[in-house]
């Protein structure tokens, strides 16, 4: 057994001990919960869960309006949605109707490029980019959003996996039938059938109507709210859902006294629009939905807010800076606003994260990725060598490390892979998911495992030219090690 065999051999019981705790807040950020006095929430996808019935049914609604209000052939019926087919934080090419990842540094991962419901070849990406790189220009700005002359959308929030869906399934169909089609066309109808399942309120008479078959009752919200409240903590909720959806939700999951939690509770707020739109001044709702035409000089308890902004929100509530925490699953809609221009601290809800870590701790999963980087190491050294012998070992190898990098992605997910990670390079999503939230987690019932005067460390993981002078390191807080209930630490 050659040398390479031995280390990693020898490799493989050390990190396999190191696996990481799927419960754990991460942190991009220093922060300690003993400066926190303020909670804010988003509700959709933080303090409620929803099953993948939801995404069906959106996915089914949106599909029949295409057909029936756009005039979309009928034989869109026979598609259905595929669960597990996309990934959040995929760019889509309006132009050219593909669907793809992209890593931080803007280049396309080769292999994650579809039209409709089939890979497009690496040679033909290249040729259409003319290699793999997207120019800024055609991407959002800094805050994700985009002006008219963007050709890539990024779809970052988790009711974007329907919209993937349909119109990957759209273009496949128009493919396979040789329609001729206006890319552009498909994508504004597709986005606006998506968007009418919510703003005409079919999803959310839906959800109301089966509570039980959409919302997943078990992220422990209650736990975490009721924790807060009996330690004295500020709780608010903003969020674009509308009171009834939101009250329904809430009634189900924390109890009919869900309201006596919060201190101010704001629905249809428009976000993101609310952090930085200072014209639309707050309404009073009634739990009717009457709104009220008075002037709001004052957020009162046990009352219901209507739009609004945040200007007005801190005038209101003297609520600034890293005294408050808001907890949201939109990187951009939810987080961005409120760490670059205001200075809370950001909290973002990542429930893919649960999945992910599970199956990083898999033995197959820790067998590929150690010895992917033991061949990365192999080839980096032995590369210097020119003689055809060496060559031709370091060419097998590269060969190797190619196909396992191709084996590591599929373990996430077979068309994308990971959320996080585009090979070795971090994603679009992640790079910023890093700079917009302090912390990150699968959901919030990982609070219940921390008290509140815990300070959450980042890693001091090494830049490229200091990780030579730096021993192997792990987090101690992501060890899969038993939480013990706090209440026994006594």
């Amino acid at each position: 057994m050659d040398q390479s065999c031995v280390t990693y051999q020898t490799l493989i019981p050390v990190i396999s001990k190191n696996s990481v705790n799927p419960d754990t807040i991460f942190a991009n950020n220093e922060m300690s919960l003993g400066d926190i006095e303020i909670y804010g929430f988003d509700y959709d996808y933080t303090l409620a869960f929803y099953s993948r019935h939801l995404h069906t049914l959106i996915f089914n609604i949106a599909r029949d309006i295409l057909i029936q209000e756009h005039r979309y052939p009928e034989g869109l019926r026979e598609y259905e949605y595929i669960p597990n087919f996309v990934v959040r934080g995929l760019h889509y090419d309006v132009q050219k109707a593909l669907l793809m990842k992209i890593d931080a540094f803007h280049y396309i991962q080769l292999g994650t490029v579809y039209r409709g419901l089939h890979p497009v070849p690496d040679k033909e990406v290249i040729a259409m980019y003319d290699g793999c790189h997207v120019p800024l220009e055609n991407m959002s700005d800094f805050y994700g959003k985009s002006s008219h002359g963007h050709t890539m959308k990024q779809f970052m929030d988790i009711f974007s996996l329907p919209e993937m869906n349909l119109l990957c399934s759209v273009n496949d169909y128009f493919m396979k039938h040789n329609i001729d089609y206006e890319p552009v066309h498909l994508y504004k109808d597709v986005k606006e059938a998506i968007g009418d399942v919510h703003v005409k309120g079919i999803m959310y008479r839906a959800v109301e109507a089966d509570i039980e078959n959409y919302i997943s009752y078990g992220e422990q919200t209650h736990a975490v709210l009721k924790k807060l409240y009996e330690d004295g903590k500020k709780m608010f909720l903003i969020t674009n859902s509308p009171f009834d959806f939101v009250d329904r939700g809430m009634n189900y999951i924390v109890g009919k006294d869900w309201r006596d939690l919060f201190d101010i509770v704001i629905v249809q707020a428009d976000k993101p629009g609310f952090f930085n739109d200072r014209r639309k001044p707050f309404r009073r709702v009634t739990d009717k939905g009457v709104l009220h035409w008075d002037r709001i000089h004052k957020l009162e308890k046990g009352k219901i807010y209507k739009q609004g902004n945040l200007y007005e929100f801190l005038r209101l509530t003297g609520w600034r800076g890293s005294k408050v925490l808001y907890f949201g699953d939109h990187i951009y809609s939810d987080l961005a606003d409120l760490t670059l221009k205001h200075g809370w601290r950001t909290g973002a809800i990542i429930p893919e994260l649960r999945k992910e870590i599970k199956i990083m701790n898999t033995e197959e999963c820790v067998h590929l990725m150690t010895w992917l980087q033991g061949l990365t190491g192999l080839i980096e050294h032995m590369q210097v060598h020119r003689d055809p012998a060496s060559q031709a070992v370091v060419q097998e190898w590269i060969e190797e490390r190619e196909a396992m990098r191709s084996q590591t992605k599929d373990i996430f997910n077979g068309q994308f892979g990971s959320l996080f990670r585009t090979y070795h390079n971090p994603t679009y999503f992640s790079r910023r998911l890093s700079r917009f939230a302090d912390i990150y987690m699968a959901s919030l019932s990982c609070l219940l495992n921390y008290d509140f005067q815990h300070t959450f460390f980042p890693r001091r993981t090494p830049l490229q030219h200091e990780s030579p002078f730096w021993p192997e390191q792990t987090s101690a807080g992501a060890l899969k090690m038993p939480f013990i209930p706090l209440q026994n630490h006594n």
